[in-house]
């Protein structure tokens, strides 16, 4: 089993900032990539950053490109989440997630664990 914890969500204004983290524990020896996940109120939960294990590779939604960037402390078990020039568009629960599956990393349903999420509001 493995645990994600995120915190670091909040109220912020349009063209702010904010770093999510997701606290990483448990068995996590087969774990392939860690990624965020977010959901509006009435839409379906959407991909936003992804990040292999190693840390070697990282991957975007174009929605979030140039602005969002997902890194990870492995020393601290915790994959983080920097968003910047936030825009209202953005408001969302945010979810961190882990899977064993390397493909099709984009789809919800190959992760195989998730947090709880934190939300995030922007006001314009």
């Amino acid at each position: 089993q493995v645990q994600l914890a995120e915190s670091g969500g909040g109220l912020v204004q349009a063209g702010g900032s904010l770093r999510l983290s997701c606290a990483v524990s448990g068995r996590t020896l087969s774990t392939n990539v860690m990624a965020w996940f977010r959901q509006a109120p009435g839409k379906e939960r959407e991909y936003a950053a992804a990040i292999s294990w190693s840390g070697v590779w990282t991957n975007y939604a174009d929605s979030v490109k140039g602005r969002f960037t997902i890194s990870r402390d492995m020393a601290k078990s915790t994959v983080y989440l920097q968003m910047n020039s936030l825009k209202p568009e953005d408001t969302a629960v945010y979810y961190c997630a882990a899977a064993r599956n390397l493909r099709l990393f984009t789809t919800t349903t190959v992760y195989d664990y998730w947090g709880r999420g934190t939300q995030v509001a922007v006001s314009s």
